[in-house]
């Protein structure tokens, strides 16, 4: 996979303005004077940016902002809230990933939607809220993610007992959006599952499937994915199987908007992961970073080395979860909201099998 360079950045900002035509030199193509060569790299540009329909959503009932190019959802609770959990969906996820993991009727649940996914919600229409901010960082991106994130957290939360939890690439969102805003996190309970984090990496098997695609192959391999049955592919990336992954997992790669969001979070988790390095953690007072004790998305080994540059307000337990998806795997793994803040704890990580 290429990296995300300055120069695929303005392709990428070309798209989103929907200049086709003027994205042919940032393709390498006033050097094609072919015009069925042009014609077919024209159609590759043209494909990342046509439109994929959601396969899923579920009811709900709460409200639901478009914040940045993404959007926030606010579940309603029937208690009086004790708690408030805000979770970051991962990679080709969403935010349904979280809601039967907090469904207690004193817990606030608040969920992202990354931008440029759908939102997978029914019989909610979603508003603009006053309190919403320009983004200047490009949609598709953990920065702009992030700053979607810190928009939530600034303004959301009625209760003072705040977690936020990520799941892989919402990992690195909420480390991003701490970086950016560190004061707002001073009290925050940070949960990090099977994270992306800074000097991390792809699992070998996914590097290998990533390296032989070019851009104009994703709407071909997405069409592909979609088609193909689960069993296919899914026990060597997700595991032991249960109906809840089956039912959140059975179309990751309708997911997003378009398949160009795809290949942009792919390409800025590289260069995420690069070029970020540990110093976030010690902005982090308490938290927990879960590690799976199989992943075949992320590199597990990586994980483990970045994570142990931690804070001693960050815990690392290794869960005997076996796949990448820990919360589908069981729910035993995540920590249990408290009513008061958990003393800092030292830096040897409790280990489970």
């Amino acid at each position: 996979m290429p990296p995300f360079t300055d120069a695929g950045t303005q392709v990428y900002k070309s798209l989103d303005a929907g200049n086709v035509s003027g994205l042919y030199s940032s393709y390498g193509l006033g050097d094609c004077p072919r015009g069925e060569r042009t014609a077919m790299k024209a159609s590759h540009i043209r494909k990342l940016t046509q439109p994929i329909n959601s396969a899923y959503s579920e009811m709900f009932s709460g409200r639901v902002y478009r914040v940045g190019r993404g959007a926030v959802s606010v579940r309603n609770h029937s208690g009086a809230a004790a708690h408030t959990v805000i979770g970051v969906h991962g990679f080709l996820a969403n935010h349904c990933y979280f809601t039967r993991t907090y469904e207690a009727p004193t817990t606030e649940l608040t969920l992202l939607t990354c931008s440029n996914y759908h939102i997978p919600v029914d019989g909610v229409t979603p508003v603009s809220p006053d309190w919403e901010c320009a983004i200047d960082h490009l949609p598709g991106t953990i920065a702009h993610d992030a700053n979607i994130l810190n928009q939530a957290l600034r303004h959301l939360p009625s209760t003072d007992r705040v977690r936020v939890h990520g799941h892989s690439r919402g990992g690195a969102v909420i480390l991003e959006a701490i970086s950016q805003q560190p004061d707002l996190y001073r009290t925050v309970d940070v949960v990090l599952e099977a994270p992306v984090l800074p000097q991390g990496k792809l699992h070998p098997l996914v590097t290998t499937l990533l390296d032989p695609l070019s851009h104009g192959m994703w709407p071909w391999l997405i069409r592909l994915i979609n088609h193909a049955p689960a069993h296919a592919f899914g026990p060597t990336f997700f595991g032991k199987m249960n109906p809840r992954k089956k039912q959140l997992l059975a179309k990751l790669f309708s997911a997003t908007k378009d398949p160009l969001t795809i290949v942009r979070n792919i390409e800025d988790i590289l260069q995420w992961m690069q070029h970020t390095d540990s110093s976030v953690y010690r902005h982090i007072r308490r938290g927990t970073v879960l590690v799976p004790q199989v992943d075949r998305i992320l590199d597990r080994t990586a994980m483990l080395a970045s994570a142990r540059r931690h804070t001693p307000g960050l815990r690392i337990v290794e869960t005997g979860a076996t796949s990448h998806f820990i919360t589908l795997d069981s729910q035993e793994w995540i920590p249990a909201l408290a009513h008061s803040p958990p003393s800092p704890v030292n830096s040897s990580p409790p280990r489970f099998s």
